[in-house]
């Protein structure tokens, strides 16, 4: 097990504590996921007040292009790869496809019995992917009404994440199911998580030989496919602060230099460089929790959202005080890009 040491707490109650962009106009409610367009800058947010909404990101401005509703809260997004269609679902029990770029209407193209809580667009295979709390995953040519094929979990699905040709699947039970999609129909491989606790999210490696893992305990698991490269598995702890542990609620690869960033329930987002175990960044912390983050697709933007992410319960959330942000981050180059290795172990 390693540590990456503690985390900056210099927030002082200041919502946007490091200085970036404010996406306006702001969702009425917590957003749930956050996805760039593959092909521009165009934003994409998912929220629990039922909208998906859209807005093109400009040289220092944002501008609301469109918006689309669903019956119930949005918890997924993920955009077509030639960037003129958006997928969304949720707590409807479908997913909707949105030729926004044409500006058309949204067609249900997806159905679960229960809430979609992942999707994915697999290029390579022209196909959508969702997964479910109903314990399946479904394949989906979207020209067709019923599922091309679907894959029975073995438990809820919390998390999933594609690099084709791996695709990895986090369910309840701490249950990681790997798969290689050049055969969609067999699992691949099943291991329990490296990690003591629930999984939140996932993140395949940019070369597809290994997932990141990241559980409501703080903690990341870097995992190796190879049998050969299990000695370079480990755990690191972070979100953090003191007796106070967090949930690790998205992780994101930079698009060109293949280090990853973590985003949190106390509000901090770090850059991590895994190859040398060096955290490159650790960012001033917002007073409320990120819930989900995105790179646009040359990573020269982070987006992420701050707001209540329901890890305290409806309980603890008040609407009428609780607010809802989107930020814009431009990393710069030493917080994104790896340092040269200075030797084993070192953290400089």
């Amino acid at each position: 097990m390693a540590s990456f040491g503690g985390l900056n707490t210099a927030a002082a109650g200041n919502v946007n504590p490091n200085k970036s962009l404010e996406v306006l106009p702001s969702p009425s409610d917590s957003v749930s996921s956050l996805s760039f367009s593959p092909k521009g800058n165009y934003l994409v947010a998912t929220s629990w007040d039922n909208q998906v909404r859209c807005w093109e990101i400009m040289a220092g401005s944002s501008q609301p292009k469109a918006s689309i509703s669903h019956d119930h809260p949005v918890l997924c997004s993920t955009w077509k790869d030639d960037g003129t269609t958006v997928f969304s679902g949720g707590c409807d029990k479908t997913v909707k496809m949105w030729p926004l770029m044409s500006g058309g209407q949204p067609t249900t193209v997806a159905a679960h019995d229960a809430p979609v809580k992942e999707i994915a667009w697999i290029q390579q295979m022209n196909l959508l992917v969702t997964g479910s709390w109903d314990k399946t995953l479904r394949y989906w040519d979207t020209r067709q009404a019923q599922p091309v094929h679907t894959q029975q979990l073995p438990e809820r699905c919390y998390a999933l994440t594609v690099q084709y040709p791996l695709m990895v699947v986090g369910t309840a039970d701490r249950q990681l199911q790997i798969f290689n999609l050049q055969n969609p129909q067999t699992v691949f491989k099943t291991i329990t998580s490296p990690l003591k606790y629930q999984t939140r999210c996932l993140a395949a490696f940019p070369d597809q030989q290994g997932f990141l893992v990241g559980s409501i305990e703080g903690r990341v698991g870097v995992h190796h496919l190879d049998d050969a490269q299990q000695s370079k598995n480990f755990t690191f702890k972070c979100h953090r602060e003191g007796n106070e542990i967090y949930s690790v609620n998205s992780m994101n690869f930079h698009p060109v230099h293949h280090t990853f960033v973590t985003a949190g329930s106390d509000g901090a987002f770090n850059f991590w460089d895994k190859d040398s175990k060096q955290r490159l960044k650790a960012m001033a912390r917002c007073p409320h929790p990120i819930p989900c983050s995105t790179f646009n697709h040359d990573g020269s933007i982070f987006a992420y959202a701050v707001c209540y992410d329901w890890s305290k319960g409806a309980e603890n959330h008040n609407p009428a005080t609780a607010k809802t942000y989107i930020y814009l981050h431009s990393p710069q180059e030493s917080e994104v890009k790896a340092k040269p290795r200075l030797g084993t172990g070192s953290r400089k």
